[in-house]
């Protein structure tokens, strides 16, 4: 079966009389990017999927590369939503980003929303050069529990790997097949968590973050150094809002200031 959507997205930004901004920039299929006025030294960058969601079959492609000094902040302009799926059939991500010395990369996109019979396999791929940064954010979302929607076979994977100066220093496999609200309703898993997420942050001196993170988080938090340049945080949470409620100020506090306004509660 022939591809769905498809989408490419290929951003990179050089810094330029102390801003950062566009380098080089390649839209195609159904991903495209918008670039708000910006109020700060950083490049805003906002992708949308013009498909509407993943379903069995889709393709999608973003890279980024923040050149040395520079520092893009990339979100979503709103949740990502996975919908079922044809057996044998799903969507695939691929995110590639790439910071050389002394540059950043915020990656904060908006929460996945997967709903019953979503398939998707989603592998994101970093590379920091020495004493770059990175902040990853993912959450997902199993269903709107306002809308009294039940996630059940669920076919969801999610791979990262952190690589600093050709060394891997971070791996990661999310393997959710299968009966997701048995899986989340565990109590050494999820114990009865809609929603999760996952933050890496990958900066020098990244381990000094620890206490004042874990002042900031819910109970069904935690957060822990793998290195002394990389800090991993986990999240789990009854719903979406209540996900973001916690999110927010821990990203706030690693990002240094306000979050895109996608993210506004």
């Amino acid at each position: 079966m022939p591809p769905r959507a498809e989408g490419e997205l290929r951003l990179s930004a050089r810094l330029s009389g102390g801003r950062s901004r566009i380098d080089d920039l390649r839209q195609a299929g159904s991903l495209r990017a918008l670039f708000p006025r910006p109020h700060g030294a950083a490049l805003d960058a906002v992708f949308l999927n013009t498909a509407g969601g993943l379903t069995g079959g889709d393709r999608m492609r973003i890279e980024a590369r923040a050149e040395a000094g520079a520092r893009i902040v990339i979100s979503s302009q709103a949740a990502e939503r996975g919908y079922r799926a044809e057996a044998g059939e799903g969507a695939r991500i691929e995110v590639g980003l790439a910071v050389e010395a002394g540059g950043r990369i915020d990656w904060l996109p908006q929460e996945t929303i997967l709903f019953d019979g979503a398939a998707i396999a989603r592998r994101m791929s970093v590379t920091l050069a020495p004493g770059a940064v990175a902040l990853l954010a993912e959450a997902v979302i199993l269903g709107r529990t306002a809308m009294g929607e039940e996630v059940g076979v669920l076919r969801f994977r999610d791979r990262w790997e952190v690589r600093r100066d050709g060394r891997l220093q971070f791996v990661e496999a999310l393997d959710m097949t299968g009966d997701a609200a048995a899986l989340m309703g565990r109590p050494g898993i999820g114990g009865g968590a809609r929603a999760l997420a996952t933050v890496v942050f990958a900066a020098p001196g990244a381990e000094g973050q620890l206490d004042e993170l874990r002042s900031l988080l819910p109970v069904t938090a935690g957060v822990s150094a793998v290195a002394e340049d990389l800090v991993v945080l986990r999240m789990l949470a009854g719903d979406g809002f209540e996900m973001r409620r916690g999110l927010v100020p821990v990203l706030e506090h690693l990002a240094g200031g306000p979050l895109p306004k996608v993210w506004r509660l």
